[in-house]
């Protein structure tokens, strides 16, 4: 007969394990976004962008994936990326994207 023994106690603030899948994983580049949100949801627009000669008057993208996320999610995300940004550029100095920074 088998001994039913109490489970250990699990930790207060214990982490589960993650294990990725990626069976099913496509890769996308993308060389242009956008992010729109809602109360509900935030949408993070991915695309191709068309423009090959600067001063264009018009751009064309062409979108290739819609990521939906709740608001906790794309929060977690942000703070994912600009952790990641910020080792990136401690390793091989600042990213310049044109934009100036305001006084």
């Amino acid at each position: 007969m088998a001994e039913n023994k109490p489970a250990a106690p699990k930790a207060e603030n214990a982490q589960p394990s993650v294990v990725w899948n990626d069976k099913d994983m496509k890769s996308v580049y993308a060389n242009a976004s956008n992010v729109v949100a809602g109360r509900e949801e935030v949408q993070l627009l991915l695309g191709m962008n068309q423009a090959w000669q600067m001063g264009q008057s018009k751009v064309s993208v062409d979108l290739v994936e819609r990521v939906i996320m709740s608001p906790y999610a794309a929060k977690r995300l942000a703070i994912m990326l600009s952790a990641t940004l910020n080792a990136y550029e401690t390793k091989y100095g600042k990213i310049d994207i044109g934009l100036e920074k305001k006084a």
